[in-house]
C-alpha cells in the first residue's frame, strides 16, 4: 500500500481501528420465510444478503447430477446502487463470475455434500453496499444462511481480507485500504481444524512476509468465527422463545 498515509505513528488506521482490529460485524438470520435459509450481514459498511435453497432435485441438465454428493450452485451479484459506480451488468461481469467461482469452491470445502447425493444446494449472495471485503462479507453471510437452512457443515467457514502497510499486516481491509495498490490476501478458513477453504492474493509478495500475512489472516478469521457463533446462538435462543420449545 502506498501514497495515502493508512497508518498513523500511533498505530491507528484511518477509521480509528488498530492494525488487528476487525470492523464491527452485525448479522441477522432467518430474514426470508420463503427461503430454506437466509442471512443479512454488515461487516463495517459492507452489507451482504445471502439466501439458500435446498437440498432439492438437480435443476437443468441431468449431466450435473453427482451420484455421491450434492452439487453446490452459487451466484454472486452486486446491487446497482451498492457503489458510486453504476454497473450495467451486475450479474455478468468478469469480477462477478470470478467471485461466484470462489464462493462455490469455498462452500464445497465446508458443506457435507456427501449427505445429499443426487441433489443441489443453491447459494445466492448479493452485495447491497460495498466498502471493501466483499468476498469476506459474502462468505460470512452465506455461512449463516447455510446454518439457517439446517445444512450440516464441517465447521463455520469464515473469511477475512488482510494487507500490508509499512511491513505491518492490517486485518479486515476497507475500500480505501484495498484500493491503495498493495498486496491484498483474502482467506476463507474452517477455524477448528485450521483448514483453508480458499486463499487468493492479487499482487506479488516477498516470501519473507507471507508467514506474517497468513498468520494475521488466520487470526482474523478466528475472530470472525466467534462473532458468527454469537449470532447463531442468539438466533437459536430467539427461535426457542418464539416456538416455546
Amino acid at each position: 500500500m502506498a501514497g495515502l498515509e493508512l497508518l498513523s505513528d500511533q498505530g491507528y488506521r484511518l477509521d480509528g481501528r488498530k492494525v488487528t482490529e476487525l470492523r464491527k460485524i452485525q448479522a441477522r438470520m432467518g430474514i426470508f420465510g420463503q427461503a430454506d435459509g437466509s442471512a443479512y450481514l454488515e461487516q463495517g459498511r459492507t452489507i451482504a444478503l445471502a439466501v439458500v435453497y435446498g437440498p432439492h432435485d438437480v435443476r437443468g441438465s441431468r449431466a450435473k447430477v453427482q451420484g455421491d454428493r450434492a452439487v453446490i450452485n452459487c451466484q454472486y451479484s452486486m446491487a446497482t446502487f451498492s457503489t458510486a459506480e453504476r454497473k450495467r451488468r451486475p450479474h455478468g461481469d468478469r469480477k462477478s463470475t470470478e467471485m461466484t467461482l470462489h464462493l462455490k469452491e469455498t462452500f464445497e470445502a465446508a458443506i457435507l455434500t456427501h449427505l445429499y447425493p443426487r441433489s443441489q444446494i443453491d447459494i445466492y449472495v448479493k452485495i447491497l453496499q460495498s466498502d471493501g471485503g466483499n468476498y469476506s462479507a459474502c462468505v460470512n453471510a452465506a455461512t449463516l444462511a447455510v446454518i439457517d437452512a439446517s445444512i450440516p457443515m464441517r465447521d463455520y467457514v469464515c473469511a477475512c481480507t488482510v494487507g500490508f502497510v509499512d511491513d505491518t499486516p492490517l486485518a479486515d481491509l476497507n475500500h480505501v485500504e484495498e484500493s491503495c495498490g498493495g498486496t491484498n490476501l483474502a482467506m476463507a478458513m474452517l477455524p477448528r481444524s485450521g483448514q483453508i477453504a480458499l486463499l487468493q492474493m492479487d499482487a506479488k509478495l516477498h516470501q519473507d512476509h507471507l508467514d506474517s500475512l497468513m498468520e494475521a489472516a488466520m487470526t482474523a478469521c478466528k475472530g470472525v468465527s466467534k462473532v458468527l457463533d454469537e449470532v447463531v446462538r442468539q438466533h437459536l435462543q430467539e427461535t426457542v422463545i418464539l416456538t416455546g420449545d
